[in-house]
């Protein structure tokens, strides 16, 4: 094979046929992964990038080391407390992971840490770094500490395929016990006596379904949930009062939650409502009440009370507003906070309870009739509560970021009302927040909505500049305006940023979620068209590269079949572009689950008309397409290695233009290599394809 000359993949044509509707699937032999055929071509795939792309080498390793030399690489979070410890983790320059270390607690206040120092009495909580030893590959699933500060259950993958190993720590000794749990999921909740921890594991569409009750020191756990719906994910949490174990079960629009008292971990757990076809709802400990949020005639959630002794009883406390969706609710002894969305915004509204006595009801009443919100002073921000583990206190801890501001945590004083800057991140090379301006822009789509963009660049650059335009659309994920350091080296080189906030996101609240699902998910990618030819006309872009991963990446697929002609490269990073061949089978992962948020095209000919006029590897065409570059990993357990893959095969098959590149990443899972340094050469290898395609 010469250095120009791209991997042809076989064909084996296959036929499958729906609805009266036959397809011819040429690729679909790349789906077996223990074929040693997929392996060879997926390696020559590999292969031919490494030559396509070894002229960009200066330029990733310039980027390379302009990532490295803007981050601390010696590091700490700020403390967070939980019981008697402060705990907070450490990067360490040479280190691939983080180290989680505490220290003894004495008052609300987080103690002072010199980067690079240990304080006296401090304890490593995990390694990351010595668990990983040589492993390519490593991922922590859980690390919980039990109610009395004692124990750590924690577990580890080494593979990228998302099924964990569990362990148990003994933080008093440093003794790792015996017990071992192996192939279990995400998450899981310790028993307030610590006597007892719970964790999911998944079925063979990877989808969390049973929740296990393990006591330490025994080796048969109790199954003590099962859910038999396939749509339907399980998982287990304690409070923050430490009172209660909450299971949820939950399809993409449906909820059920039950709870058990903490304190006794071989009880039955208790029913809060049954499941009803539409309703999401969940269950927040407030002391002697519980907080209830949901959205049961309210599109954008109503914030209602329950007493304690029933729980499915609610009465409305913050009524449904259509500008506002209520996000969570956080509940400590003497306030609680919400988190909530408005005009693409995130904000903070805090109910403080009045001091004295009185019944729960009247506490809360009054306690929303003083609420009040926290102000802050940037068009274009992102906050949320942040690493509120102590159910009593006088403070908040909260995340903020904006597209100029590093990430920043802060304390608010619900005493003063002052926010106390805690640490923002360090962003070293010379960086000035004053020297990057960001702009809130609005597009108009097919059907008159009007659709947001956040951007940002550097001050004086000249317009129209090359760009990059990133998108998600799905779920009801919004991609809020945060900052990043890999894109400075975008912006100090004359590029402009921007967020093209589509529907199928939550940007703008419930409504804007339901008209980019189901049969309603073309305005996804109508609306991202429309941002760019947006950004091109209002005269802030030249050249366009699209950039979006998983089911952004579908996002990525579908936008270039409708306006190839507006791009001129496409980032689609484990894309899913393969959907509707995905979402058919229903003994993929995950594929059930996923009926209510695309529609069910096996047993539905309307979906399935609807999905194969959208689905980016059935609609290929011949037209000349902008170059792309499709980055997946084998492991993936949410978009096969095969989607990407099938759909550069057939880019390269069909399409003129290109080039079409493919890069598997043959050790990592849906997140991408696991390292911090593996990952900023990943980054900064995209990067320099992003810099060329821009400015070529």
């Amino acid at each position: 094979m010469s250095s120009n000359t791209p991997p042809v993949a076989k064909k084996i044509p296959t036929e499958r046929t729906h609805h009266g509707d036959t397809v011819i699937d040429e690729y679909a032999w790349l789906s077996n992964k223990d074929d040693p055929d997929t392996t060879a071509y997926l390696e020559a795939e590999n292969d031919f990038l490494k030559k396509e792309t070894a002229h960009l080498a200066d330029l990733q390793e310039q980027v390379f080391q302009e990532i490295k030399g803007r981050t601390q690489e010696t590091d700490l979070s700020v403390p967070s407390r939980k019981g008697s410890w402060w705990y907070f983790s450490r990067t360490e320059e040479g280190k691939q992971y983080p180290v989680s270390c505490r220290v003894p607690a004495d008052s609300e206040t987080p103690p002072e840490i010199t980067t690079g120092e240990r304080l006296d009495q401090e304890q490593v909580v995990l390694d990351g770094n010595e668990l990983a030893g040589d492993s390519p590959f490593f991922s922590v699933g859980t690390s919980a500490i039990s109610p009395d500060g004692k124990m750590l259950a924690f577990s580890t993958d080494f593979t990228g395929n998302e099924r964990f190993t569990l362990k148990f720590k003994n933080l008093e000794t440093g003794e790792v016990l015996p017990d071992e749990v192996t192939d279990i999921f995400y998450g899981g909740a310790w028993s307030a006596d610590a006597s007892a921890f719970f964790y999911t594991r998944v079925d063979d569409a990877w989808r969390p379904h049973q929740v296990y009750r393990h006591t330490l020191g025994t080796q048969e756990d109790v199954l003590v949930y099962e859910e038999s719906d396939e749509r339907y994910w399980v998982g287990i949490g304690l409070t923050r009062s430490e009172q209660y174990l909450v299971l949820g079960a939950g399809s993409k629009i449906t909820s059920e939650v039950r709870i058990l008292d903490a304190n006794d971990p071989g009880g039955e757990f208790k029913l809060v409502r049954p499941r009803k076809t539409g309703v999401e709802y969940g269950v927040e400990h407030a002391g002697d009440f519980f907080y209830v949020l949901h959205n049961e005639n309210a599109a954008n959630f109503e914030l209602s009370t329950a007493p304690l002794d029933d729980p499915g009883t609610w009465t409305p406390l913050i009524p449904h507003r259509t500008d506002t969706r209520l996000l969570e609710i956080d509940a400590f002894s003497d306030h609680a906070v919400v988190h909530f969305r408005r005009d693409g915004l995130t904000g903070l509204r805090v109910l403080p309870y009045p001091a004295g006595g009185g019944g729960w009801r009247e506490r809360v009443e009054a306690a929303e009739r003083n609420a009040y919100e926290i102000d802050f002073p940037e068009p274009l921000y992102d906050v949320g509560p942040a690493g509120n583990a102590q159910f009593t206190t006088r403070r908040l801890r909260l995340g903020y970021t904006s597209m100029v501001t590093p990430a920043s945590v802060y304390d608010y004083d619900l005493d003063t009302h002052d926010l106390i800057l805690l640490k923002q991140r360090p962003v070293l090379g010379g960086f000035d927040a004053a020297d990057y301006e960001q702009v809130r822009e609005w597009a108009t789509a097919e059907d008159g909505t009007r659709i947001p963009i956040s951007l940002v660049k550097r001050k004086g650059t000249e317009t129209p500049a090359p760009t990059v335009l990133y998108g998600y659309g799905s779920y009801e994920t919004s991609i809020d305006p945060g900052f990043s350091v890999p894109r400075l080296s975008l912006l100090d080189r004359g590029f402009v940023f921007a967020i093209a906030h589509v529907r199928g996101g939550g940007e703008m609240g419930r409504h804007w979620y339901e008209q980019g699902k189901l049969t309603s998910k073309r305005n996804t990618f109508t609306d991202f068209v429309a941002a760019a030819r947006h950004m091109r006309a209002a005269g802030w872009s030249s050249r366009i590269v699209a950039r979006g991963g998983s089911a952004g990446g579908l996002l990525m697929g579908a936008a270039t079949n409708l306006a190839p002609e507006e791009f001129a490269g496409i980032v689609a990073e484990v894309p899913f572009v393969d959907a509707l061949n995905t979402i058919l089978d229903p003994s993929l992962p995950l594929t059930v689950i996923e009926w209510d948020e695309w529609g069910d095209p096996l047993h539905n000919p309307d979906v399935y008309a609807y999905m194969k006029s959208y689905s980016p590897y059935e609609n290929v065409d011949g037209r000349p397409y902008p170059p792309i570059l499709a980055i997946t990993s084998l492991n993936d357990t949410r978009v096969l290695y095969h989607e990407p893959a099938k759909w550069i095969a057939r880019l390269r098959a069909t399409a003129s233009g290109g080039p079409f590149l493919l890069k598997t990443e043959m050790g990592a899972g849906h997140g991408g290599r696991s390292g911090r340094y593996d990952a900023w050469r990943e980054e900064a290898f995209a990067l320099s394809w992003i810099i060329e395609k821009g400015t070529s």
